[in-house]
């Protein structure tokens, strides 16, 4: 994320491999941030198309609650319906294609957008813990525990322009495996999940 505007920004998202992309605006951040909406995307950009029973199962919640979330998804465009497949009474539901880039600047001046925008940002960190805590606590046999990894590189002293440069490097890592959407994967693959969090860190001294 950028907070200069007049800077080329970094998204917090970025869609790899020439996926389309949607910038959130006011209207589209508050209609997504809430925990259990960002759950629901999270559930349908992982796992695929699901009805409302089957996330219900999955998130310990009431069917009519989640059967609301989902509509409001749909309402601000983030999720529609597999059109063809199930009945009136139990519909399928997909994300959208389109990734969703969140820029902090755009918000700067909108003291209305302040409170949806922590929201989604701390329920963002929030995700991404919960999915390094599940592969950690899961049990994977070596060859994948060998291919995993969980690190952190704490001594880099950067400027902003050289972080932006170390990101957008890393951005073009990940476009380079990712493959087409038609491609076939191969017959030892898993659905892998990348994540990157680099960000300054205010020093503090002795006290």
């Amino acid at each position: 994320m950028a907070d200069d505007p007049e800077q080329t920004p970094t998204p917090a998202h970025h869609a790899p491999g020439g996926r389309p992309s949607r910038r959130l605006d006011a209207r589209g951040l508050r209609g997504l941030a809430h925990p259990l909406r960002m759950r629901i995307l999270e559930l349908l950009t992982l796992d695929g198309p699901a009805t409302a029973t089957r996330l219900t199962a999955r998130l310990g919640e009431n069917t009519g609650t989640i059967s609301w979330h989902l509509r409001h998804l749909a309402e601000h465009g983030f999720i529609e319906e597999e059109t063809g497949r199930g009945t009136r009474r139990e519909r399928w539901w997909r994300r959208t294609e389109a990734d969703n880039d969140l820029y902090t600047a755009d918000f700067r001046d909108d003291p209305g957008s302040r409170g949806p925008l922590s929201v989604y940002l701390h329920e963002l960190v929030r995700l991404h813990f919960n999915r390094v805590t599940d592969y950690v606590n899961e049990d994977w046999d070596d060859t994948w525990r060998r291919a995993g990894t969980v690190a952190d590189w704490p001594g880099l002293r950067l400027t902003p322009e050289q972080l932006a440069a170390l990101n957008a490097e890393l951005f073009d890592v990940i476009a380079r495996h990712t493959p087409p959407p038609d491609a076939a994967a191969a017959p030892d693959a898993l659905p892998v999940v990348v994540q990157l969090q680099s960000f300054p860190r205010r020093e503090r001294g002795e006290t």
